[in-house]
């Protein structure tokens, strides 16, 4: 136990590895809003090579955060999900955390995500991916496909587990 104000306790957490650093950031995240900086203040960002699990962080900009989190954590949960990686945002802090594919997958979706509030996004290279299929929509289906304000993409999103969007290829052309 901790004496007087100010002292803290520690928390154990039991269970597999990739179980206890999902538990280990959701109560990081809980405390970092409730005490801003306490995990967060001394931390800056850190990409890891390591090809097992692992994490990183990524410091999102003041505006990034709530877009990144979308409405009650959905389009956190989505990225997680679609990625396979751990991802929580601990004030604002991405921890990423999983196996290195794992993680560049959850850096690439975070990446876009981003992207698409400033208009377009771009991948060029798909073929060398294992987590992708591309659709091509025919101009007269794309509003049905996205639905009002991507109401449509969300829906299935949510069914499937994926994360999904409307990207360029090289040449500039949409698809899904």
């Amino acid at each position: 136990r901790g004496k007087g104000r100010g002292g803290t306790e520690r928390l154990a957490i039991f269970g597999p590895e990739r179980a206890r650093r999902g538990s280990e950031l959701k109560v990081m995240s809980g405390i970092e809003t409730k005490s801003p900086g306490f995990f967060t203040r001394s931390l800056r960002e850190k990409k890891s090579d390591r090809r097992g699990f692992d994490t990183d962080r990524l410091i999102f900009r003041d505006d990034e955060v709530s877009y990144a989190l979308g409405k009650d954590g959905a389009t956190r949960k989505k990225l997680e999900l679609a990625s396979g990686a751990i991802l929580q945002y601990v004030g604002y802090m991405a921890f990423i955390a999983g196996t290195l594919k794992e993680r560049r997958r959850c850096r690439d979706y975070i990446t876009w995500l981003l992207q698409q509030r400033r208009g377009s996004v771009t991948i060029a290279d798909t073929a060398s991916r294992d987590d992708v299929t591309e659709v091509t929509i025919p101009p007269s289906c794309k509003g049905w496909v996205t639905g009002n304000r991507g109401s449509e993409l969300r829906r299935m999103e949510q069914l499937s587990g994926t994360y999904m969007f409307m990207a360029l290829d090289a040449r500039g052309e949409e698809r899904l």
